[in-house]
């Protein structure tokens, strides 16, 4: 049986973590920034926790990680 390519997009924006949870970054992170407030900015730095609902997607996208 051949091997499964890995989506190289979803590659480089999440991460497995320990527990098989995925991480990722926040988005409406890179521009149009001088509106949102500071507090609003600093919390979306955060990594963070898919869902359990997209995670079943992003393990068939992921085989290997």
């Amino acid at each position: 049986m051949p091997k499964i390519k890995t989506k190289r997009a979803a590659a480089k924006r999440f991460r497995k973590l320990a527990s098989g949870k995925f991480k990722a970054g926040h988005a409406n992170r890179s521009h149009i920034l001088t509106k949102m407030s500071t507090k609003r900015k600093r919390g979306l730095r955060q990594t963070n926790i898919v869902r359990d609902e997209d995670s079943a997607r992003l393990r068939r996208l992921l085989p290997y990680l």
